[in-house]
This record gives C-alpha cells, sequence and structure tokens, in this order.
C-alpha cells in the first residue's frame, strides 16, 4: 500500500518541478508579449516616415534629387537582402550553372 502513496518529499520535489516548468512557461509568454509590442511600436514608427518625408519637401529641407538617391538606397539594400537570403525550395527546381 505504500508503493500507492507518493512521501511528503515526492510530492514536494514535483511541485517544485511543476513551479519551474509555470515560470519558464510565463517567461516565455511575457517574451512573446514584448516582442508584439516592439513590431507594433516599429511598425507605428514606420508610418512616421513618409509625414518626415512630406514635412521635408515642404520645408525645402529635401530635394528630388535626396529623394531619388534615398529610394536608390533603399533597393540597393533590397536587392542585398534577397541576395543574402537561403534559397528557398522553389529555387532548388533549377540546377546550379556553376556545377
Amino acid at each position: 500500500m505504500s508503493e500507492e502513496f507518493l512521501s511528503f518529499d515526492d510530492i514536494l520535489k514535483e511541485l517544485q518541478i511543476d513551479e519551474e516548468e509555470l515560470k519558464r512557461m510565463i517567461t516565455a509568454e511575457e517574451m512573446k508579449a514584448k516582442t508584439q509590442e516592439m513590431r507594433a511600436l516599429v511598425v507605428e514608427a514606420e508610418a512616421e516616415i513618409p509625414k518626415a518625408l512630406a514635412f521635408a519637401f515642404r520645408e525645402g529641407r529635401m530635394g528630388v534629387m535626396d529623394y531619388y538617391n534615398l529610394r536608390n538606397i533603399q533597393a540597393d539594400t533590397e536587392m542585398r537582402d534577397s541576395i543574402a537570403k537561403p534559397k528557398t525550395d522553389a529555387g532548388k527546381d533549377h540546377p546550379n550553372p556553376s556545377k
């Protein structure tokens, strides 16, 4: 009959393990929430960019060539990002011409 019941120490150990797991789960959920908050702030800040550009144009602090150069830098950055990303399954269908 003693095998059916856990000792007080065994129960205490299980509760401590459960508590540690619960703390890990809570921490993980808090980090997810914090990440979502940060993403929301980034989206909010990105929404301000067109307003700032319009203000700079109106105030004469930015000209057409400045804007053109800005867009060129953005395009270059996007191109470099796309080159740096690993190929997807769609890219594997084509044979590698260097081989």
